[in-house]
């Protein structure tokens, strides 16, 4: 199996036909996602530069594709891109997307074999949790998430289900960030999905698609 370069993924991306505000994800997610990748390739770490950037870049497409499982139901989010992935002959980008849902870190079993997965599964969920519409801290993308899905009060099934997520998340943080090297208010955006973007639209390698 081979793992799908730039332009190849960003033409899998386009071929979906997605609204702006999930390019913009895509993009966010995918630069950071490289950016990491580079700086734990510069510390000594192995780690697959175009599965991460592949992954990240497509990680989200069961937000805009339904994905049936084997019972004809919608599969979970991530599973659901991964099933996608599968299906279209990019199984090695499959755990990677599998795992990256914040909502995995809610079970601590979960949250476990996430922080013992391999840097490329580790890299694309923590490059999630950094970028919104754009790179932010994770303390602002948890604000957002909590905007958009509040938390009734007296619920405290789903209040703690909140601080598991926060806690597996600062796990997380902790673990790539020491791969790499970095501290969180290190990371930043390697630019390459402009261009990806461009060529798959038949623009060039002299064009750009703007952020």
């Amino acid at each position: 199996m081979t793992v799908p370069g730039r332009r190849e993924s960003a033409a899998l991306l386009l071929s979906l036909d997605p609204p702006p505000w999930f390019v913009h994800h895509a993009r966010a997610v995918a630069e950071v996602a490289a950016w990491l990748a580079r700086r734990s390739v510069a510390a000594g770490v192995e780690v697959d530069g175009a599965l991460v950037e592949a992954a990240a870049l497509l990680h989200d497409v069961d937000k805009i594709v339904t994905v049936a499982g084997a019972g004809g139901r919608a599969l979970p989010h991530g599973d659901g891109s991964a099933a996608w992935l599968r299906r279209g002959g990019w199984e090695e980008l499959a755990p990677a997307v599998a795992w990256h849902a914040v909502t995995r870190l809610a079970d601590r079993a979960a949250a476990d074999t996430l922080l013992a997965a391999p840097d490329e599964v580790r890299i694309v969920a923590y490059a999630d949790k950094r970028a919104g519409q754009r790179l932010e801290s994770m303390d602002a993308r948890f604000a957002s998430w909590a905007r958009r899905y509040p938390v009734a009060p007296g619920d405290r099934a789903a209040a703690e289900r909140l601080r598991r997520m926060r806690s597996g998340a600062a796990a997380l943080e902790d673990a790539v960030c020491a791969r790499a090297r970095v501290r969180p208010t290190d990371v930043r955006r390697l630019p390459w999905t402009g261009r990806a973007l461009a060529a798959a639209l038949g623009q060039g390698a002299a064009g750009e698609v703007r952020r």
